[in-house]
């Protein structure tokens, strides 16, 4: 695909250091270009900024500082990989399947600039062929031409109700307390809606969001519509939505490759355990490495991942409760089967398949862009299958032929990740908000405390819980630290 020719450097560095005068100036007046040029510290030892996560948020700030001419900072990742919840399987010969993280979709415009600036190249996922539906001896085969079955009037209402629902505040919405007291599945209920016509709807909820609907607030999920451009469609399809495209090389590629240019100030297997000083100008970050000692501090987690951090002293109360209230509990798992080819388009099938009261949310086609290799990729709730990973993969195989053929008993690879296990830094991969979540901490979510940042994708203004909000609470993160470095350099 043609590229666009990469920004100047000193352009973009430019560009990035008048935002952050612009946010000076608010406060402090006007200030010149010269004056508000980051400062190195006197003490060496004293970092401008450190920022706590290697996901993309973490690292979409870290590059952008540098781009500024910013070179004090440092990135303290506790695995031992960079991407945060995104994560390739190696295939073989160049071929990745994803773990984590993998769609983006019209709309979200901040890492699609991304991927170009990092000249990664996208491709349209694949949803051509009918999607089969397994409701115990029962198989249905329809093609949903990139949709996945719901109701168009349920999705118009709920489109129409977004619009009064921002969702860089839902709590600021006009009907916030009102709307703030359901769960999604309560009106459902009020929508006339009976389980047996809803469940299409709760699939897409709890594939989108990680919640049944009688777990989801419904503020949150109109607030998550809301960054669709007020269109339920546009969250939830293939064709047109959030699941239409695909990285070449995978999601986790992105990192890294920002990774690779920050080079060793990228730290590795290095969790911060303890934040001391959070409220004087020299902030310590006790790490398995050592101490480490800087002005601001970007963190770049889930809030509910914060919880791991002692804060000396503690967090105020409304941020602290914030965290301790933020939903942990929504883990999910996605397993791999690799086949010699994609089969199941000779046939006519897109490989989607839907298992009501069954293991598989949805399986999908997950194969390169060759089609070098077929690749089904399935969600499975956590605790539904065996551990052993022989025998989830004959299950699930099991459950393949019966909608694509005995084709599908004969995988030549199989992985499995459950983010709920691989690691004490994930917890889960989306958050689903409560009802009365909002209304009661929203307000909490991003205002830094003393010298923390607030970053990561929970905290965007728009595509909450996206790649794309990650990158955009990057962008956000790094001019807010930029700033707080001018308004130091002019002696405010």
């Amino acid at each position: 695909m043609d590229r666009k020719r990469k920004p100047d450097t000193q352009t973009r560095r430019q560009l990035l250091r008048l935002a952050a005068v612009s946010a000076v100036s608010m406060v402090a007046g006007e200030v010149s270009l010269a004056e508000a040029a980051v400062a190195t510290s006197a003490d060496r030892d004293v970092l401008d900024v450190a920022i706590i996560g290697a996901g993309l948020a973490g690292l979409t700030a870290a590059r952008d500082l540098k781009r500024a001419g910013c070179e004090s900072f440092v990135v303290l990742e506790a695995r031992n990989r960079v991407g945060g919840r995104t994560y390739n399987h190696d295939l073989g010969h160049g071929v990745v399947s994803e773990a984590g993280g993998q769609w983006i979709g019209p709309g979200q415009t901040a890492i699609a600039d991304l991927a170009r600036e990092l000249e990664i190249d996208t491709f349209p996922t694949w949803y051509a062929g009918k999607t089969v539906v397994l409701a115990g001896d029962a198989r249905v085969a329809q093609d949903f031409h990139g949709g996945i079955g719901d109701d168009e009037a349920i999705g118009a209402r709920l489109g129409e109700l977004a619009r009064g629902v921002p969702s860089a505040a839902p709590w600021k919405a006009q009907h916030a307390a009102e709307l703030d007291k359901l769960t999604y599945g309560d009106w459902l209920l009020q929508q006339g809606v009976k389980y047996e016509d809803g469940y299409f709807l709760g699939l897409a909820a709890r594939l989108s969001l990680g919640g049944a609907p009688a777990q989801l607030g419904l503020l949150h999920y109109l607030s998550i519509i809301n960054s669709a451009s007020c269109s339920y469609n546009q969250l939830e399809s293939i064709k047109g939505g959030a699941q239409e495209t695909r990285f070449v090389g995978g999601a986790q590629v992105l990192s890294i490759k920002m990774a690779n240019e920050l080079g060793d100030t990228v730290r590795l297997s290095c969790p911060v355990r303890r934040i001391s000083g959070w409220d004087r100008d020299i902030v310590e970050l006790h790490t398995d490495q050592g101490v480490v000692r800087a002005g601001r501090v970007i963190v770049a987690l889930n809030p509910a991942l914060c919880n791991q951090i002692v804060f000396d002293p503690p967090l105020p109360d409304g941020r602290a409760q914030l965290q301790r209230r933020w939903p942990a509990n929504a883990p999910m798992r996605k397993t791999v089967h690799v086949y010699e080819r994609p089969f199941w388009r000779d046939d006519g099938y897109s490989g989607q398949i839907m298992q009501v009261g069954g293991p598989v949310f949805l399986a999908y086609d997950n194969s390169p862009p060759d089609g070098s290799l077929g690749v089904l990729c399935a969600f499975v709730p956590p605790g539904s299958l065996p551990s052993e990973p022989k025998a989830v993969e004959r299950t699930l195989s099991a459950v393949y032929a019966k909608a694509l053929g005995d084709k599908a008993l004969r995988p030549t690879q199989f992985h499995d990740y459950d983010w709920g296990r691989v690691d004490p830094w994930t917890l889960q991969c989306i958050h689903p908000l409560p009802p009365g979540f909002w209304t009661k901490w929203g307000e909490f979510l991003r205002p830094e405390v003393g010298r923390l940042i607030w970053s990561g994708t929970e905290t965007a203004d728009i595509w909450a819980g996206a790649m794309d909000g990650a990158v955009r609470s990057g962008h956000r993160a790094a001019l807010q630290a930029l700033g707080n470095l001018a308004h130091r350099s002019v002696g405010a």
